[in-house]
């Protein structure tokens, strides 16, 4: 059912109880949210929208108190939840729910294996895919509005109507040519806990340049990053709104032991001085006498001799040709990175899995003068050494 004026819209949670209950009997459902994060330290979630087969809703999260239904659907091991670019909606589902939503389908991830660019967009796929061109007009609409317009639902809607058409095909391709195995690794990666919780006193990692700084400085860095992630999750603004990363730096190079001096840290908003100083000023004095905490280790990228550079351009080469063959997007099947390590040490143990068995031995043959390329008018040939 793709008729849009068949919609459910569902905002009471007797109405949710019952699309829940009709959609835990079915194998899989096409999800995505609507949500807003621009004032709040967490994503604000507006909307639901959910399809498979004569099943189509919009879910109104801001109406409903009660979401225990829906998280019993995300969670329910049965039941396929299928998404595109799924770490956010992953994201909004795990602070709900308190748990990854399993097992689940990217049809981003997917799309790949299948011949498309990775990380290719929602409309993009779409258009490629399908041949439909979906409207723009509402992707920055304010999803938090009551009642929503009829075209700004309209616009929501098409985000699963495609995507189960999409998610059909797919696997069904997929499956025929035995690939949806493949795909098992990145979407166990995608439901790891870790990736959607963000301990405050980690925060400070992921700060740019943070391996420039030592001392008390960077304990500073570290004490102060932790109390705003804190004091942001407190007052639900976003981080950046309470200081900047540039000016948190500023603070740990000039170490104010005064409000006067506090005042004259470039770029430190005055409603943040104001409001927070006392215990920005008191964190400063306390990290400065504190043992800051180890940098992680960082790796430096090696820089490749000419040699190797040409040893990966032919990697690379072979590589595209056997990603055409296969219809396989070529940085997915053989990343440069991967190239990278593959000549500079690592061989086949920078491949893995389904990657290993398609292009494994080729390389390895390449790499170490056990084959050479060749070229047709047609496409690259792979010849063993004599």
């Amino acid at each position: 059912m793709d008729d849009k004026n068949d919609y459910q819209y569902i905002d009471s949670a007797e109405s949710l109880n019952a699309l829940c209950k009709t959609l835990r009997s079915r194998p899989y459902v096409a999800m995505d949210t609507e949500f807003l994060r621009e004032r709040t330290y967490r994503p604000e979630l507006c909307l639901i929208q959910i399809k498979h087969t004569d099943v189509l809703a919009c879910i109104d999260t801001i109406a409903i108190d009660d979401l225990s239904s829906l998280i019993d659907l995300l969670l329910d091991p049965t039941v396929v939840k299928v998404f595109h670019a799924a770490s956010q909606d992953l994201e909004i589902f795990y602070q709900l729910a308190k748990k990854v939503p399993t097992p689940l389908f990217d049809t981003q991830v997917a799309a790949p294996l299948l011949g498309y660019n990775e990380q290719i967009g929602y409309g993009n796929l779409v258009n490629e895919y399908l041949g439909v061109e979906l409207a723009k007009t509402h992707t920055r609409a304010d999803w938090t509005r009551r009642p929503l317009p009829d075209k700004q639902i309209d616009y929501a809607l098409d985000d699963v109507i495609y995507l189960e058409q999409l998610y059909v095909d797919m696997h069904r391709q997929l499956n025929e040519l035995g690939r949806l195995s493949w795909l098992e690794p990145e979407f166990a990666e995608a439901a790891k806990p870790e990736k959607y919780e963000q301990p405050a006193a980690e925060r400070w990692k992921k700060i740019r340049n943070i391996s420039r700084y030592k001392g008390p400085a960077l304990s500073i860095i570290q004490q102060l990053a932790k109390w705003r992630e804190i004091k942001a999750r407190e007052i639900n603004q976003p981080r950046n709104w309470l200081i900047k990363d540039d000016v948190l730096l500023n603070i740990a190079q000039q170490q104010p032991d005064s409000a006067a001096e506090l005042g004259h840290i470039r770029s430190l908003e005055r409603k943040t001085r104001d409001r927070f100083g006392a215990e920005i000023l008191d964190i400063v004095q306390q990290a400065k006498n504190r043992q800051p905490e180890p940098l992680p280790p960082f790796s430096k990228k090696q820089k490749l001799t000419a040699a190797n550079l040409a040893r990966v351009q032919l990697l690379n080469a072979w590589a595209h040709q056997r990603a055409h063959e296969l219809g396989i997007a070529p940085g997915l099947l053989a990343p440069q990175k991967v190239l990278e390590k593959f000549v500079t040490g690592s061989g086949r143990d920078a491949l893995s899995g389904w990657r290993d068995s398609l292009l494994g031995e080729e390389l390895s043959a390449l790499n170490d003068g056990r084959a050479s390329l060749s070229s047709n008018q047609q496409s690259l040939v792979l010849t063993p050494a004599p």
